[in-house]
């Protein structure tokens, strides 16, 4: 047969396969409760809104709460959505839509999937490495979280008033300490004196003794954290004993993720509905709540009022750039792993961009809510706004209580603040744990087979994960977490995005991607997203890098600076996903030229691993012959379906 009957053949059965499947998608609802599209096994979504609401709960995290607001008012307040709406549209979206329909499109896991180009295959694992490194020490977050969400349930919250652990140095309240010395008192030891019961001799005396005695006063709040929570230790070199109450909450932790992915993406996607909408409940709870009080219209003018100078530096939109690429999430391999379990004609270009969006609008709208507490404390203690703003840790273990241990049934609003944290950790350890587990068992699908032995794999990851997250139990554990914070996912997801776009991009190639593109959504997306993805998206990360690695931020925490030594163990934790990329890429050409039974050169390998192989594509057979290119005529048509096994319902008793 000629080449071109061949094709003419091949043509008439995918349109006969297109018809079919053209049939079946005209009953089926594309929001109704169609679960399993796949003949082969593989689960797909119940429902469209299962898949947006978990992106949007990946996506949405404790990053939207406690970094985006001090880091756009840091950076010109209103001024900065500009920038930041800019970086959105250009790395944001681009980036977020080529994930999602590179998942969608193979149905496979963050390796699995890149038959695409088996040079390349070191992207997935490296994006398989920060995930396990992230899940191992974003449940610690949660941990606190849910420490202190026990502790809201007592009499009175434990952090609003200096008990038997605190030092001399503790103040319940500091707006007294501040509102003694803004009124020309002097406070020592404590008591408040003023010109009212002493005389300025008198005052001079205590005056000189409050300047000699070196005592730093810390609110209750703090002490609590530091001293009862964490029990921290002077430094990273002191890394101390196990808290056993931090290590039950971090079990507990792991125990809820566990139930949350009990049985796949069934029950993950009933658990976002609570994870991913909750949280909008409570900021707006807490927004109209933080507008009654006084001072908060202050704080929220201090958020949004631009400061236009800011534009003109260039470090402005460098953190523009990376809040949007960090809060999105690409490179992490959760997007890819979630829109695997997509059905193959669902309209991922319109998730990219509402989940986009929506993550954004979260972070602007969370900031609201922050800075009007904080102008209510900055009213409280006499002092400026920018004083009393914090980001990290301190401000939703130390500041955001101290303000909530002001208010009116104070138990309410520490129980709903901790409670959204919690949701808003789960929503992003959820999907990460997820696209571990999604990896191991598309890698592994003949030994890890559905049903039980699922399961075990879930429950081994998550004993593996605790028992390494143990060390952040101990006194020093928050130096711990400070270290994987800035390191596991840095450096490393900027290099593997770069990587994973240059790969699609430039190698596999944008006509072909977006061939691909037009079988599962009809129409062919617009060429600008082939600019986007070849230049701009690509251009942008690399500066960014490059920026980062010449004005690298040394691991510090409050005031204490890490040693030299510990930013070096930084740099192997970034290293270990970084190297994945060329590792793999030597090791599959070395297997190729050495054991692979081929007379080929080095160049003609390399040529060879950079082309898809033969089981590249959908992984349904009626789909597979609905893609248009010669990659996909020249490569014969399997006469089964390509299956993996990741994420099936882990209790099943019926093995047939």
């Amino acid at each position: 047969m000629s080449s071109k009957d061949k094709y003419t053949v091949q043509n008439e059965l995918a349109a006969s396969a297109g018809s079919a499947e053209t049939e079946k998608l005209s009953t089926t609802n594309s929001d109704g409760d169609d679960s399993q599209e796949d003949d082969g096994g593989r689960q797909s979504w119940s429902r469209k809104t299962d898949f947006v609401l978990s992106c949007l709960s990946y996506a949405v995290g404790l990053g939207n709460v406690w970094r985006f607001p001090y880091v756009c008012y840091k950076n010109g307040g209103g001024a900065f959505l500009i920038p930041f709406l800019i970086m959105l549209f250009i790395t944001g979206i681009p980036l977020v839509f080529m994930e999602l329909a590179f998942g969608q499109f193979a149905s496979s896991g963050v390796v699995s999937i890149w038959s695409v180009s088996p040079i390349f295959q070191g992207v997935g694992w490296a994006m398989f490495i920060i995930s396990c490194l992230i899940a191992i020490y974003y449940n610690m977050i949660i941990a606190w979280t849910l420490y202190y969400f026990f502790a809201s349930f007592n009499t009175y919250l434990p952090w609003s008033y200096c008990g038997e652990w605190s030092t001399e140095a503790c103040i319940a309240d500091t707006a007294v300490m501040h509102n003694c010395t803004a009124h020309d008192g002097v406070w020592y030891n404590a008591t408040c004196y003023t010109t009212q019961t002493y005389n300025a001799s008198e005052l001079d005396v205590f005056r000189l003794l409050s300047n000699t005695s070196n005592v730093n006063y810390t609110s209750s709040s703090d002490e609590y954290f530091h001293k009862v929570v964490l029990d921290i230790t002077p430094g990273i070199d002191h890394i101390g004993h196990v808290k056993w109450e931090l290590a039950l909450c971090l079990m507990l932790a792991w125990i809820i993720v566990g139930v949350c992915l009990a049985r796949g993406i069934k029950s993950s996607g009933k658990a976002v509905y609570f994870t991913a909408c909750f949280p909008y409940l409570v900021l707006l709870i807490l927004l109209v709540r933080g507008v009654t009080l006084n001072g908060s219209t202050n704080g929220m003018i201090y958020y949004l009022t631009p400061v236009w100078d800011q534009l003109l530096n260039p470090a402005v939109w460098k953190d523009a750039a990376v809040q949007i690429f960090f809060s999105l999430s690409p490179g992490w391999g959760g997007l890819i792993t979630l829109a695997s379990y997509n059905k193959f004609h669902n309209n991922c270009y319109f998730d990219a961009v509402v989940v986009s969006i929506l993550d954004c609008v979260t972070s602007v709208f969370a900031g609201l809510v922050i800075f009007s507490i904080i102008g209510y404390m900055a009213e409280e203690l006499h002092q400026s706004v920018d004083t009393v703003a914090s980001d990290g840790p301190g401000l939703a273990f130390v500041v955001y209580p101290a303000a909530v241990a002001k208010l009116p049934v104070s138990q309410l609003w520490a129980v709903l603040f901790f409670a959204m944290l919690i949701t808003l950790g789960l929503g992003t350890q959820i999907a990460t744990v997820t696209t571990v587990h999604t990896t191991l068992i598309d890698r592994f699908s003949n030994v890890i087979k559905p049903g039980r032995r699922s399961f075990l794999l879930l429950v081994t990851i998550m004993c593996v994960c605790y028992l390494c997250g143990l060390s952040f139990c101990t006194q020093g554990g928050m130096y711990v977490v400070q270290l994987f914070d800035n390191y596991a996912a840095t450096y490393s997801l900027l290099a593997t995005g770069l990587t994973e776009c240059f790969a699609l991009a430039w190698v596999y190639g944008c006509d072909r991607f977006l061939s691909d593109i037009e079988t599962m959504l009809g129409k062919r997306p617009h060429k600008i997203w082939s600019i986007s993805w070849r230049f701009v998206a690509p251009i942008s990360l690399f500066v960014i890098l490059i920026f980062t690695l010449v004005h690298p931020d040394r691991t510090k925490y409050e005031d204490y600076m890490f040693p030299a030594w510990a930013d070096g163990i930084g740099v192997c934790i970034s290293l270990a996903s970084i190297l994945a990329i060329p590792g793999v890429a030597i090791y599959k050409v070395v297997s190729a030229m050495c054991f692979g039974g081929s007379s080929d050169g080095l160049q003609q390998t390399v040529q060879k691993l950079s082309k898809p192989t033969p089981d590249w594509g959908p992984r349904k057979k009626e789909h597979r012959m609905l893609v248009k290119g010669d990659h996909y005529m020249n490569s014969a048509v399997p006469t089964e379906v390509v299956t993996h096994t990741s994420q099936q319902p882990m209790m099943l008793h019926d093995y047939k």
